[in-house]
């Protein structure tokens, strides 16, 4: 393994809040170990220990925030922030996001060579970003290349 990202960590002032936007939100599920407020999160099929190839895709955890501040909105982000690979209308879910009690913090735009990117805030305030190959007006920006 070459330095990958193997694994992610959101942190929650109110866990059970950030784990009903992100089931709802993609789908995820939650496993919460023990008595200690740390929940493993499946991301799905293709994620590497659900059988995917590595760089496929990761799963990652949820803990108690430490301390009581949220982060406030427009404050800068302290730590990293992990961006989701949307399949389908990009669109639809970030709309979805919002619906679920999220914040635009950059609105989806169409980035030539790349696709369509924009990033939510959470309830908790954590950055999450979108990403889809697919630019608005349909472009693929990565078609499949071919073996050759």
């Amino acid at each position: 393994m070459a330095n990958l990202v193997v694994h992610f960590e959101i942190h929650a002032s109110e866990p059970q809040r950030l784990i009903d936007f992100y089931s709802a939100l993609f789908g995820w599920t939650f496993t919460q170990f023990g008595e200690i407020e740390y929940w493993s999160i499946e991301t799905g099929e293709g994620s590497i220990q659900n059988g995917g190839a590595p760089g496929a895709g990761i799963n990652g955890g949820l803990t108690r925030r430490g301390g009581t501040a949220v982060p406030e909105v427009g404050a800068p982000i302290n730590g990293c922030n992990i961006v989701v690979g949307v399949d389908g209308d990009i669109d639809a879910v970030f709309a979805k996001g919002l619906e679920l009690g999220g914040l635009a913090a950059l609105p989806l735009e169409d980035m030539q060579g790349i696709g369509r990117v924009g990033y939510l805030l959470d309830p908790d305030n954590n950055v999450v970003g979108l990403i889809s190959p697919v630019l608005s007006d349909g472009t693929d920006q990565m078609p499949m290349q071919s073996a050759g």
